[in-house]
């Protein structure tokens, strides 16, 4: 595997998974900082921010089944069902947590400093 700011020969899962998470930390941004969280930019904003650490979980999830010899014993192609188990509890956690979230964050737009 290998950074974004290296030379590659093809596109692997982990770059994707950079590009998605860079692209959904942009809206984010946007979200926060250029709209203010006004209207429907507040539960954008919150959604993004899960989505993002979803995405990090994800990976330490992936991470995780790969170096810690116990878990990798019991997945070890990650592609067996204690991974798949492990990632979709991951999964419908950050889903009711994203909800959640979306209904109590406050809807007051941020005044510009």
């Amino acid at each position: 595997m290998t950074g974004f700011g290296f030379a590659v020969d093809e596109l692997v899962a982990s770059q994707v998974v950079g590009v998605v998470s860079l692209v959904v930390l942009t809206v984010a941004v946007l979200s926060r900082y250029a709209r203010r969280l006004t209207g429907a930019w507040a539960a954008i904003y919150v959604i993004c921010a899960a989505v993002a650490l979803y995405l990090n979980v994800f990976v330490g999830v992936v991470q995780a089944f790969l170096k810690v010899s116990a878990l990798h014993a019991l997945a070890p192609r990650q592609t067996e069902p204690p991974f798949l188990l492990a990632q979709l509890v991951v999964l419908a956690l950050f889903i009711v947590l994203a909800v959640l979230a979306t209904k109590r964050f406050r809807r007051e737009p941020i005044a510009r400093i």
